[in-house]
Parts: structure tokens; sequence; C-alpha cells
């Protein structure tokens, strides 16, 4: 086999194990304003398994060749990613269990509540799409907070096939915890596990959304209007959202998703109005991508979050 010729080889960037070269940690601290870690898996299924656990490495890979030039300009924010220097910091990949979801679970959020506590913007890496519930636990106790959910799909089951921790759960579950005092979904497109009631519980819990359809006609600003001015606010982006030519690598594709630029646009001005609070991203499919299409379009909008989290410490 011939050796590997990417971008990272012609500007030496070697095959660093961390999101883009960013410093390996093993305790948050308050040296970052930002800390990444992987969560492969929250709820593991009788029927899959834990699907999406190869997604964090698969998105770290697709990234490493620009470490070498992280300090480099970022034309997405039209000067680098880190404008004061790199700030944020990989505390690697939590250990799971396929037979133990309560324990998957409890080391999410204790996870982002240790980065909570070190003044630092969580930004996992996952895994399945449940695991926004114990990421958003986590969050009890410390004040108010608003979620923005950008998915196909709007995750109010109140249970399937007896469980309710699981990935069409996800927003309901949100919405019970008391910290949590609005949301917003975006995104929403196709067919997915959502009944009419289950669309009438979310609006009359107050849920405002912005479907795929409504971007492609009005623009992301539609979203970003809806979004509380000064509010905390908490990120869970399922890549399905993302249209499959952008991101093929997820287990129900649709088609008519949001571009690449919606997801950045949206993320900025949410970041231009509000406070980041936390950001997780899953439900990727690495062994359905092609060619690590999907990968590396998942891990620049990582970049992205990590470069608002920067400014929004220093500002």
């Amino acid at each position: 086999m011939s050796e590997k010729r990417d971008i990272g080889t012609m500007f030496g960037a070697g095959a660093p194990s961390t999101f883009m070269g960013l410093p390996a940690i093993e305790t948050p601290t308050s040296e970052y304003n930002s800390v990444v870690f992987g969560a492969p898996c929250a709820t593991p299924y009788e029927s899959v398994g834990a699907y999406c656990a190869d997604a964090p490495n698969a998105i770290r890979s697709a990234i490493s060749g620009y470490a070498a030039n992280i300090l480099h300009m970022d034309f997405d924010f039209m000067e680098p990613l880190f404008p004061h220097g790199v700030d944020s910091a990989d505390l690697g990949d939590l250990p799971y269990d396929e037979n133990d979801a309560v324990a998957n679970r409890a080391a999410i959020r204790n996870t982002v509540a240790a980065i909570l506590d070190a003044g630092a913007v969580p930004v996992v890496i996952g895994g399945d799409d449940s695991i926004p519930i114990p990421m958003i636990d986590a969050f009890a106790g410390r004040g108010e907070y608003f979620v923005v959910q950008i998915d196909a799909h709007i995750d109010w089951r109140d249970e399937v096939r007896g469980e309710k921790l699981g990935l069409s759960s996800t927003m309901r579950r949100a919405m019970e915890m008391d910290h949590i005092t609005g949301m917003l979904q975006v995104g929403q497109r196709g067919i997915g596990s959502a009944r009419p009631v289950d669309y009438q519980d979310a609006l009359a819990a107050g849920v405002q959304f912005v479907p795929a359809r409504q971007v492609a006609a009005e623009g992301i600003q539609a979203a970003i209007d809806k979004v509380p001015a000064g509010a905390n606010v908490i990120i869970a982006l399922d890549c399905d959202a993302l249209d499959p030519s952008i991101v093929p690598g997820v287990i129900g594709r649709a088609p008519g998703g949001l571009t690449y630029w919606n997801v950045v646009e949206l993320l900025h001005g949410i970041s231009a109005k509000a406070n980041i609070a936390a950001f997780d991203l899953v439900e990727f499919m690495p062994d359905v991508d092609v060619d690590a299409i999907g990968a590396l379009n998942n891990a620049r909008i990582i970049c992205n979050v990590l470069g608002l989290a920067s400014r929004q410490a220093h500002s």
C-alpha cells in the first residue's frame, strides 16, 4: 500500500491524537476556555449496538492534517482560529460499556460538570443522539439555559420500546429539566419517529421551530432571530441536520438538509447575541461516510465552535 499523502504530509502535521493537535489533558483546568472530549456512546441499542462509537476518532482524524496550521489564517473568521493563542484542549474519549447505559450517562454528565467547574465550554463529540440528555443535565443548579437543537428530527417521543432516555426522546427530556427555560429546534424535515401528538406536545411546551424548508425559503436569520438575546445557550447538533451531500455518514439520511454555511452562520449568529454554554455533535457514522467528507465537515463545524468560545472568553 502506498504511503498516505495529504495536506498534513505537506505541512508536517504528523499524526496528532487530539482534535487538530490541541493540548492533551487529563483534567479540565481554568487555563482553557473550551474543552473537547469524545463520548462514543450513551445508549447502546440491542439492534445496532454502539453504532456511532468510532465517530470521535474519525472526526479528529479528518482534521488532523491541519494541526500544523492551527495558528494560520482561518477564513471562516478572517483571522486565526485562536486569535489569542490556543486556549482549547482535548480530554480524549470517555470509556463506555455496551451493557451499562447508566454508567455511560454518568460519565458524560460528570465530565461536563468538571469542565463547567473549571470555567470552560464543554464541546462533546459523540456518539449517539441520547448524549445531550446527560450533557444538559450537568447544568442543573447552575442557572437558566436555552437549548438550540439542530436536527432533522425533533426527538420528542416519551419512550421508544420502553427506553425513555434514548435518541428519540432527548428534547422532551431536556424540556422537563427545571434549568431549561426554552428551546428552538432548527432543520427538521422529512419523516422521523415523531407522531403528530409528539409535535403538539412540543408546541404546548413552548418549543419554537424553524424547519429546513423555512431555512431554505427565508435564510438562517429566521432561526437566529428566535434566540433570546443574552441567553446562555446549549447547542445540540445532530449531524443529520446537514444535507447528506455534506454529511453522508448518518443513520437516517433525508434530502433537503442544511448547508455547512447555514450551520456556521447559525453558530456565529447565536454567539453574536447570546452566550454559548456548551455544544455537542452527535449521530455521525463513519462506516457509511464517503471519503471522510462528512467527518471533515463535522470537524470544521467544531472548529467554529472552538473559535467562538475563544472570542467569547476574551470579549
